[in-house]
């Protein structure tokens, strides 16, 4: 018994014959989510950026979805936030 390869055998997989090297890899591609829209302009702005993500590759999409998380997390606070008297309302 040995341990030796045949010859025929090649340590990397062939090209199909007629190509011209090896396959680029696949550019960024929309997934073709539909958003909602929810009625709240900030929010849904936000969502839109989400797009962005659609062309980008992969390592890009970290910087998108951090922006998107800030603007929501944002939007969610100020829901708690007093309300801001109008120039009127300041009645003492």
């Amino acid at each position: 018994m040995t341990d030796e390869v045949p010859a025929s055998a090649p340590d990397v997989p062939e090209e199909p014959e007629g190509s011209d090297g090896p396959a680029a890899p696949a550019e960024p591609a929309p997934l073709g989510l539909v958003r909602t829209p929810t009625g709240h302009a900030g929010v849904d702005a936000r969502l839109e950026r989400l797009a962005d993500a659609d062309r980008l590759t992969a390592d890009g999409h970290v910087e998108v979805y951090e922006d998107v998380h800030r603007g929501l997390r944002d939007a969610l606070t100020a829901l708690d936030a007093p309300p801001v008297p109008g120039p009127y309302e300041n009645r003492s």
